[in-house]
């Protein structure tokens, strides 16, 4: 599985990229403008860092405009994947843009047959929304692993990845399923690397180590 930063704060992804194990980041404009740094010079900035999928979302809603600022942002830098909403005009400019291989995240995906959609019209990534779906009591994993099953019996080319995580066991669970990608936000991604036990066991072999330096020293 890849993991992929849900943020653009350059911070937190320069020290989630010093663990060897980030993949990509995910971004949106209102994550961006929390930054409160120009659009294109942050998406620069955060392409220096990781060496993976840099998802940038359009604002246009009508197919034209987002063609033209997918357009854009591909030129801003190689790794920048176009970010799309589903809706009508998302999927004109989904296959506009795919077809002429500018690759493109497909977002806000709730359904199974929105993310057959999104794949058919030329979608590199799917992104259905799973805390999303669990905060009006739907099983968002269920949603994965319908998608999963489906693209399994077909050769779309687009890749599941498992957004709005809220925590580290929705993470376990894409993983048990299938899915291709997770992005989270930084702060589960750390609590992916916390365990009382390994915590304790820590503290438990350093005091040891501490007794054998006092020993060795008398």
């Amino acid at each position: 599985m890849k993991f992929f930063l849900d943020t653009a704060n350059l911070d937190e992804i320069r020290e989630a990229a010093s663990t060897g194990i980030l993949d990509g980041v995910t971004t949106n404009p209102s994550l961006i403008a929390r930054e409160g740094n120009d659009f294109e010079d942050q998406l620069i900035k955060i392409c220096a860092i990781v060496d993976g999928p840099v998802s940038a979302e359009v604002v246009s809603v009508e197919a034209e405009g987002m063609v033209a600022e997918g357009r854009s942002l591909a030129e801003v830098h190689p790794n920048i994947v176009v970010k799309c909403p589903f809706t009508l005009d998302g999927l004109k400019a989904t296959k506009l843009l795919s077809d002429n291989n500018i690759r493109v995240n497909v977002t806000l995906i709730f359904s199974a047959p929105q993310a057959i959609m999104a794949a058919k019209a030329g979608a590199s990534f799917v992104s259905p929304f799973v805390g999303r779906l669990d905060d009006i009591s739907h099983e968002g994993m269920a949603l994965i692993a319908d998608i999963v099953t489906i693209f399994d019996n077909y050769d779309y080319g687009a890749e599941i990845l498992t957004a709005s995580i809220r925590s580290p066991m929705q993470i376990v669970e894409a993983a048990r399923l299938g899915a291709d990608i997770c992005t989270l936000p930084f702060k589960v991604f750390l609590q992916l690397m916390k365990h009382p036990l390994t915590d304790s066991g820590l503290h438990q072999f350093l005091k040891d180590w501490e007794k054998m330096q006092v020993t060795v020293q008398k």
